[in-house]
C-alpha cells in the first residue's frame, strides 16, 4: 500500500495514482498537506495531460 513520504501514512491507491509523481512517490498526503496544494498539483497535472 502506498504512503505519505512526509508522514508515512497510508494513502489509498487511488489517491497515490492522481497525486504521486512520476516515479510513484507521494510527498504529501492530505493530511499534512494543504487542500489548496493537492488542488493545484491536480490543475497542473491536467494541463500537462493535455499538451
Amino acid at each position: 500500500m502506498p504512503k505519505c513520504d512526509h508522514c508515512g501514512a497510508h494513502v489509498s491507491d487511488r489517491f497515490a495514482r492522481v497525486f504521486a509523481d512520476e516515479n510513484g512517490r507521494v510527498r504529501a498526503c492530505v493530511s499534512c498537506s494543504a487542500n489548496a496544494g493537492i488542488a493545484e498539483v491536480a490543475r497542473q497535472r491536467a494541463r500537462e495531460a493535455r499538451a
